[in-house]
């Protein structure tokens, strides 16, 4: 099941999310259940949140890659909303 996580971050944390980078694209690596992501943008064109895209079997297994997540225990986002989706084209 594809399921969208769609991460707000917190005003003025783009440090955190620059420093913590590195853990997070690590932990994409290892885990091998995202079928996509990338960061969402401000108006200025800087990192401002995350949209990833997982393939898991249940909603449970995509919360506790979400919490897991070292940008989410880094702290840096705001709220997360997650929610099952279907592809369509692409």
């Amino acid at each position: 099941m594809l399921i969208a996580l769609i991460c707000t971050d917190k005003e003025g944390a783009l440090e955190t999310r620059k420093s913590n980078r590195e853990a997070h694209l690590a932990y994409i690596a290892e885990t091998g259940v995202v079928a996509m992501a990338g960061p969402l943008l401000d108006d200025a064109g800087e990192m401002a949140g995350s949209l990833v895209v997982l393939d898991v079997d249940n909603a449970a297994t995509a919360e506790s890659w979400a919490a897991n997540d070292p940008y989410a225990k880094a702290g840096l986002f705001s709220d997360v909303r997650i929610q099952p989706w279907k592809k369509v084209i692409g």
